[in-house]
């Protein structure tokens, strides 16, 4: 796509001259990786405001450092995300990475802690290369091929070695978007010592299979792993580390699918602790043993999913994660008995990245404290650790908020509606302040990626601006399809049901009329990824009850997609919306695809989308921008060369944002 000058062709719709644009400084002009085309200049005073609600830094846990008694954690410094390390609770962040693109999943050496290996990829493409870093001289070394794809690095317990996964990457030209020609992924197992890359050994190669979550035994002679297959179904697998011999650990499943999370050994070596919903539809914490591949469950006296745990042998307790309507409760029980013990008390909010200071693959410490990460609606994420013993709480990361206080933002409150077949959908209301904000607000409703994925009450950051300051309630719905409400609710818009979760919204629209402060002729739709394609489908669907819609690096076509994607996803992708192979299921693909439907959105789209996402392609939304210009639909469009599946950089995502508002202030506020 040709790309469009920015001032250029936006200087008649301002009625002001270039130069006085350039002179005085009144816009805020896009960086030279932006392709911008539709979208009016961007007032600096606007930018001025919005900057007040943007300044919150973040951090989460990546490990304890066993040399110095602190923790790694990931955060943002200029312009990605990187990481740091923190030697105590409220000190200083010292970095330890400074890239240009962010890095991603970093594991630190078992034992004396002197290496860090970890994922970069380059301007959004997600080939992720893994790195080996010396902590204390900062020296670098590639460990990976650059030209495959590497997957998140797993330490064995002597701290000499790391496995991974390693993915081919298609890189053939996108030209000819029917070209369906069939490319299956080679997957490779691959053991190193980060020290002598040159020397790594290939453990397995497979065809179309994805591998991850690698774990290696208490003796170091065998290795677990998990084989995922689709949202609602992986398998566990053990690995002799000397011949190579692969045994499956979990039983083939009698009837429905199950689903494995979080897998790790027992102490002894002899069992696998790992969150399951093997006879439940619920996600619980099981117990496998190794010899006979016996399942048993561990707390079945929790009626939520599970989403995470960690065992600790030396303070002899388990950490556990529930998800109980969107929020996360901590529960800690006894390691014999399985038992629940006191709770700790916390504020409601999303907890992840559970992590005790001993045991397992982090052998330091007591045992006895454990990291996790914290966010709610008031609150950007932090790093805290509890000492389960003492009850002490202490908060490590504590950076300075500059801007306007978390304090003064809005509590969600979880609302629930009836959709077509009286299924009850939920999500998460955040309203503007009615003395300040009285009669009935505008709406945004923002759509959750996966699409299994889920909306959870966590920190809107900059998004606040739209409540505090320009009156506009936002719905966070959690459509059939999302996970964190049992493993029938999120296989409910598989296959030729895939539009069941569009009607969810439609039922949404028919709850706002109803509600006394909210105005349903101004609503707006916006998601990402698959909630983008969301946001288009509720656009062909709903045209004359939505003001507007925004996609980002979303699904226009899903047959273009599939032929498009990068071969690593293909397969996984065609388990969840359908082989587009299959004559009948490609025909209920093409006939559902926004693309296909392009001529019923009559209201104003803002399509946004990475060059380089290997996950949606670019494609998918140059394609929907042109049919609309060609019908003269209204439409905006603000391309990043140096992005992927989502925009990551600051410089991008601050103009995304500012143009987001300028999109919300045009549909909604005029």
């Amino acid at each position: 796509m040709k790309r469009v000058l920015w001032i250029a062709s936006r200087c008649l719709v301002a009625t002001i001259a270039c130069a006085h644009i350039s002179a005085h400084a009144q816009f805020i002009a896009p960086n030279e990786n932006l392709t911008v085309d539709g979208i009016p200049p961007i007032p600096r005073e606007l930018a001025e405001k919005v900057n007040a609600f943007g300044n919150y830094p973040s951090a989460s846990f990546v490990a304890w450092q066993p040399s110095r008694g602190g923790m790694l954690v990931r955060a943002r410094n200029r312009q990605a995300t990187q990481l740091f390390s923190v030697s105590g609770p409220g000190a200083r962040m010292e970095p330890v990475t400074d890239f240009p693109d962010s890095v991603g999943t970093a594991a630190l050496q078992p034992g004396k802690g002197e290496h860090i290996v970890f994922q970069k990829a380059h301007n959004g493409d997600e080939v992720f290369q893994l790195f080996r870093m010396h902590l204390a001289s900062k020296a670098l070394a590639p460990i990976s091929n650059a030209q495959e794809r590497a997957g998140a690095p797993a330490w064995n317990r002597k701290g000499d070695r790391i496995v991974y996964a390693s993915n081919t990457i298609d890189k053939r030209e996108r030209d000819n978007i029917e070209d369906d020609r069939e490319r299956a992924a080679e997957t490779k197992i691959i053991m190193v010592d980060p020290l002598k890359p040159d020397l790594a050994r290939i453990m397995a190669n497979f065809k179309a299979r994805s591998f991850s979550s690698f774990q290696f035994s208490p003796d170091d002679k065998t290795l677990l792993m998990r084989e995922f297959i689709s949202a609602n179904e992986s398998h566990l697998w053990l690995m002799d580390i000397e011949s190579g011999k692969l045994r499956r650990l979990t039983a083939v499943p009698a009837s429905e699918p199950v689903q494995y999370f979080g897998a790790e050994f027992s102490a002894d070596g002899k069992r696998v602790f790992a969150i399951s919903d093997r006879g439940s539809d619920f996600r619980r914490l099981v117990a496998i043993d190794i010899a006979s591949g016996n399942e048993s469950a561990l707390a079945p006296q929790f009626k939520f999913d599970i989403t995470g745990f960690v065992v600790s042998d030396k303070a002899k307790r388990v950490a556990l994660l529930t998800n109980e309507d969107g929020s996360s409760v901590l529960r800690l029980l006894d390691l014999e008995t399985f038992k629940e013990l006191p709770r700790p008390p916390l504020f409601p909010g999303e907890i992840s990245g559970v992590r005790w200071n001993g045991g397992g693959i982090d052998d330091v410490g007591d045992g006895k404290v454990l990291a996790f990460n914290m966010v709610s609606a008031r609150s950007p994420g932090a790093v805290f650790a509890l000492n389960v013993e003492t009850g002490r709480l202490m908060r490590w990361t504590n950076n300075p908020v500059r801007g306007t206080s978390p304090v003064e933002f809005v509590e969600p409150q979880i609302v629930k509606w009836k959709s077509f077949d009286d299924r009850m959908i939920s999500g998460f209301l955040y309203q503007p302040d009615a003395q300040k904000f009285p009669g009935k607000r505008p709406v945004v409703i923002s759509i959750h990626g996966g699409p299994e994925s889920q909306a959870r009450p966590g920190f809107l950051g900059r998004t606040n601006y739209l409540i505090n300051e320009l009156g506009i309630a936002q719905i966070f719905p959690n459509v059939r399809g999302s996970s964190g409400f049992g493993k029938a609710f999120i296989a409910l818009d598989n296959g030729k049901k895939r539009e069941d979760s569009v009607k969810d919204i439609g039922a949404l629209l028919d709850w706002i009329k109803d509600q006394p402060g909210l105005d349903a002729s101004r609503v707006l739709v916006k998601g990402g990824s698959y909630g983008g394609y969301m946001a288009l489908a509720v656009s062909t669907h709903y045209p004359d009850r939505i003001a507007g819609a925004i996609d980002i690096v979303g699904i226009s076509h899903f047959v273009t997609f599939l032929t498009n994607t990068e071969s690593y996803r293909r397969d996984l992708r065609r388990v969840e919306y359908g082989d587009e192979r299959d004559p009948d299921m490609r025909a209920f693909l093409e006939k559902i695809s926004p693309l296909n439907n392009a001529e019923k959105i009559k209201k104003p789209l803002f399509v946004v989308h990475g060059k380089n996402d290997p996950r949606v392609p670019v494609t998918e939304a140059e394609q929907i921008v042109a049919k609309l210009k060609k019908q003269k639909t209204p439409v905006w469009f603000l391309m990043a060369s140096d992005e992927g599946h989502g925009f990551t950089k600051n410089s991008n995502a601050d103009f995304l944002f500012y143009s987001m508002i300028r999109f919300v202030e045009e549909v909604l506020l005029k």
